[in-house]
């Protein structure tokens, strides 16, 4: 199960200031839920921060827990969105997940959150 908790935060150093960040994580590996087979791809998140910052080391240790999980790609992609979320609560996020080609099919999947829209 991914472990939300490893994600750390520290304090936006540019209130005040609309400004975006940049995540890529090329190395992503997770399972596929009904062969057991590794799933490999790119997450590439991009978020506006509000109070708080994402800390990458911890991103790095949290997208490690999806390695041995069985998910769907589209649950992947919402579970890590819906985490990011509700730790740093950012002003709007973006995350798209471009998974490897499986069976002559390349698969992106891609879901945002903007805290105004709510």
């Amino acid at each position: 199960m991914p472990d939300a908790n490893l994600l750390e935060t520290f304090e936006n150093p540019r209130l005040g200031r609309d400004y975006e960040i940049e995540i890529i994580a090329p190395e992503f590996t997770s399972l596929c839920p009904i062969t057991g087979q590794p799933d490999f791809g790119t997450i590439r998140i991009t978020y506006t921060p509000d109070k708080l910052c994402l800390e990458l080391k911890s991103f790095k240790l949290y997208i490690f827990t999806f390695r041995d999980e069985g998910s769907f790609y589209e649950n992947t992609v919402n579970q890590i969105l819906d985490d990011i979320v509700e730790k740093i609560k950012p002003k709007r996020i973006t995350v798209i997940g471009e998974f490897t080609v499986r069976g002559g099919i390349r698969t992106n999947v891609k879901v945002c959150y903007e805290k105004d829209a709510l």
